[in-house]
């Protein structure tokens, strides 16, 4: 019985679906895209797609739109024929083979429900709708921060920026963000208000202004807005420049540092006392320094108040001692101090002891000591007056003295932790005597009536002065310690005969030299000539006496019948022939000896033709 039931119903249920069905392919279905999203200013395209049963054609198409719930008909279509019934649409419309709807150059007011209605005869009518959704991206958004700036202390909520969207569709909305963080509306802190404008274009415009407390940390944080809008059913968003807005807030701490470093600073320089304050804007600064009984004079009449620098120029061991940074806020009057000890390092009272301090003379020695007071600790050096040391610490010991060895000696004190302090003193080492020659123009060979030049150099302390004992014009100067003098003279019969002395004296005694002078022509200068001449007298006697021993002993024949012509035919061209001459017979005549030591006749050596042969 169940059973029975449960296929009567199945049959049942089978016979209504197929019923449905049947009616429903026998209806006329029109189908078109819900929403369709188009620019501003594009062509907007709507399809209308319908089903007539049984391959049906249709009577007519009438497109149209709603407005305020009424429709306003665009166009009907009747065939092959199209007839538009709208002026608002007049040039903008046309309709294609496919029988879909495009709307050129669309504007915002074209943002509407468009229907599309089918009549099919005897299939009854049908129609569908689709809404038609013009947009336009907005402009980038533009950003401005308050000019005036914003107080910490504010008791109300001050401005921060505003933000400005422009030609957008649909209406679009604005966020503000800082740091990057999206801020919220927040009662009594934060303050986002909207306005949204409606042009005659039909774009809209938004704007939206930030208002929010800040701190003295929001000195450095960047604000900025986003405008967000919609696009095919998606969400974009276009952000503003970053902008910082300036922010006051008064004094917490003040900071008063010596430049250069206080370590450093000597005497001579010049130092700046910089004093910094973390308030903005900067608070008005003043300087003192303390005096006796901890009375403080003010120096704020040589500081830049509003910089907070003051400048303390070729500073002095007097400018050493504590200074102070006082600052004043203007808004909550608040003071805040700092101190700073200012150092001045120097070297003062350098002196140089000389011992013993008795007057030196050559041969003795001396020791130099050098002290001096500082601060800090002290290096010394010692220099001599070319400059070159010659020895550190502070004692010098010079032995052996000289003339030459007097000089100028200076101590140069020196703070090694301090670049550039440096002191120096000077020590005159003088070696007294009586004066020392060191140099003179002898012998000088000279001329009758030649004028010549007698030179005399010596050395001395006290600076001795230079005498000659012959009249001419004298010139001394003084070259590395020495003077030195110049006699010009002309030679005479009895200068030279009795030569020149030069005299130099100081008040320690006197030293005399004698200046020689030899005539070119005297006989001695004759006498080197000569003696010139016996030696090679003596060189060609040599010479004879070597050939004459060989000949004797037969190895080398010499006829003596007189010259042998050495142009005969039969003569041997490789003969060597030496002539041997003499032209001073009178004085060779006695000098020439044969090897046997027997003198020759002159005649005989008058000349010689040796036959070398082989």
């Amino acid at each position: 019985m169940a059973g029975g039931r449960w296929a009567a119903g199945l049959a049942l249920g089978w016979g209504c679906c197929l019923l449905l069905c049947c009616a429903a392919a026998s209806k006329l279905e029109v189908s078109m895209p819900a929403v369709v999203e188009v620019e501003s200013g594009g062509t907007a395209r709507i399809e209308c797609n319908f089903y007539i049963p049984g391959n049906g054609s249709y009577t007519y198409i009438n497109w149209s739109y709603i407005d305020r719930n009424n429709r306003v008909r665009l166009c009907r279509i009747t065939g092959s024929k199209i007839l538009e019934e709208n002026v608002d649409y007049k040039g903008r419309l046309s309709v294609g083979e496919d029988n879909a709807l495009s709307i050129s150059r669309v504007m915002m007011q074209d943002a509407r429900t468009f229907v599309c209605q089918v009549g099919a005869g005897s299939h009854g009518v049908g129609e569908n709708r689709t809404e038609l959704h013009v947009y336009k991206v907005p402009e980038a958004p533009e950003i401005g921060a308050n000019p005036a700036g914003i107080s910490v202390q504010s008791s109300d909520i001050p401005q921060i920026a505003h933000c400005v969207s422009k030609n957008g569709f649909p209406p679009p909305n604005i966020t503000w963000h800082k740091n990057g963080e999206q801020l919220q509306p927040e009662e009594k802190m934060v303050k986002i208000p909207a306005t949204l404008t409606r042009e005659s274009s039909g774009l809209y415009t938004v704007s939206s202004t930030l208002f929010a407390h800040v701190t003295r940390e929001d000195r450095n944080s960047l604000y900025h807005c986003t405008v967000h809008y919609w696009l095919r059913g998606q969400r974009h968003a276009v952000e503003s420049r970053r902008v910082n807005v300036t922010v006051f807030y008064p004094a917490e701490h003040v900071k008063l540092q010596v430049m250069p470093s206080s370590a450093l600073v000597k005497e001579g320089d010049d130092v700046k006392l910089v004093c910094e304050a973390d308030g903005n804007p900067a608070p008005v600064f003043s300087f003192y320094k303390r005096g006796l009984e901890d009375s403080w004079q003010d120096l704020s009449s040589l500081a830049d108040t509003n910089s907070g620098v003051l400048n303390l120029h070729d500073v002095k061991k007097s400018s050493s001692g504590l200074y102070r940074c006082q600052t004043l806020d203007l808004d909550d009057m608040r003071q805040l101090e700092k101190d700073v000890e200012l150092v001045v390092n120097y070297i003062e009272g350098v002196h140089v002891k000389m011992e013993p301090s008795s007057p030196l003379q050559e041969g003795d020695s001396v020791r130099l000591s050098c002290d001096a007071h500082s601060p800090v600790a002290l290096d010394y050096q010692w220099r001599d007056e070319k400059g070159r040391k010659v020895g550190e610490g502070n004692q010098l010991f010079l032995s052996n003295l000289t003339f030459e060895t007097s000089s100028n000696f200076s101590c140069k004190v020196i703070a090694p932790s301090v670049p550039g302090l440096e002191q120096s003193k000077q020590v005159a080492v003088a070696v007294q005597g009586k004066p020392r020659i060191v140099a003179i123009s002898s012998p000088l060979y000279v001329r009758q009536d030649e004028v010549v030049n007698l030179t005399c150099k010596a050395i001395a302390f006290p600076r001795p002065s230079v005498h000659w004992n012959v009249n001419g014009t004298a010139h001394e100067y003084v070259e590395n310690q020495h003077i030195a003098s110049n006699l010009t003279v002309r030679v005479n019969h009895d200068l030279l005969q009795a030569g020149a002395m030069c005299r130099v004296s100081n008040a320690l005694g006197i030293s005399e030299k004698h200046i020689q002078l030899l005539d070119q022509k005297t006989p001695e200068s004759k006498g080197v000539i000569i003696v010139a001449i016996i030696v090679c007298i003596l060189v060609v006697a040599v010479l004879g006496s070597v050939i004459y021993f060989l000949h004797k002993k037969g190895k080398i024949p010499c006829g003596r019948a007189g010259k042998q012509d050495i142009t005969k035919p039969e003569a041997r061209k490789d003969k060597i022939v030496v002539e041997v001459k003499s032209d001073k017979l009178s004085e060779e005549a006695g000098l020439l000896q044969g090897a046997n030591g027997e003198k020759r006749p002159a005649a005989d050596q008058s000349e010689k033709y040796i036959d070398l042969r082989n």
